[in-house]
């Protein structure tokens, strides 16, 4: 999505999913205001102003929900593949390029998925 992101992790032995996702958040802020020149074909991406006068690309919070079952899984799967269809940014999930729907019919994704599962 143009303005947020959704992540389906599981509890990693000895971390807590708070804390992978303060370290993934960092690694992205620090890799991201790393860059002096994006390549041309990057989608650029705003960085609002804050109070500090500093650039923030995360919000501060992120919002979990904890996946109880199978069906849950499933419904949270559907949502996510879903969601850029439903803002009308794509047709159908598979045009959406950050996706991992094709990962979960058998298909070549842009990132590797790995299925826990």
């Amino acid at each position: 999505m143009p303005d947020h992101i959704h992540l389906l992790i599981s509890e990693p032995p000895g971390a807590v999913p708070s804390k992978v996702i303060q370290v993934f958040k960092q690694r992205v802020s620090r890799k991201l205001r790393g860059k002096k020149h994006a390549a041309k074909s990057q989608l650029g991406l705003p960085f609002p102003e804050d109070a500090g006068n500093k650039r923030r690309f995360w919000q501060r919070r992120y919002y979990d929900f904890n996946v109880y079952s199978r069906y849950k899984l499933r419904e949270k799967l559907d949502y996510m593949h879903g969601n850029p269809v439903n803002e009308k940014l794509v047709a159908h999930p598979n045009q959406w390029p950050w996706s991992s729907w094709p990962a979960y019919v058998g298909k070549t994704a842009m990132l590797p998925i790995d299925f826990k599962w």
